[in-house]
């Protein structure tokens, strides 16, 4: 099963690398692609998307739409972290 979700606040390398990390640990999920000039992210697996929301708006990279200033935040944090991994 394949899911796209158009979200929020991807910058860069950075943020993509923390994004396809947290998202390959979750349960069912085969693979992560990320489109970073859509800002489309591509899951392949039995997942509920509900789950994968819920851990993209942890990381700060909200379904378009759902945006705000902690996610804003958060996501520059996880933007850093992905640069260093």
């Amino acid at each position: 099963m394949e899911q796209q979700i158009i979200v929020e606040n991807i910058k860069c390398g950075g943020c993509m690398n923390s994004i396809q990390t947290a998202l390959l640990k979750l349960d069912n999920v085969e693979k992560v692609a990320i489109n970073k000039e859509t800002e489309t992210i591509t899951i392949t697996g039995n997942i509920e998307k509900a789950i994968v929301l819920n851990k993209l708006n942890e990381l700060g990279y909200p379904e378009k739409g759902d945006n705000s200033i902690l996610k804003i935040a958060k996501s520059y944090v996880n933007c850093a972290i992905g640069k260093m991994n």
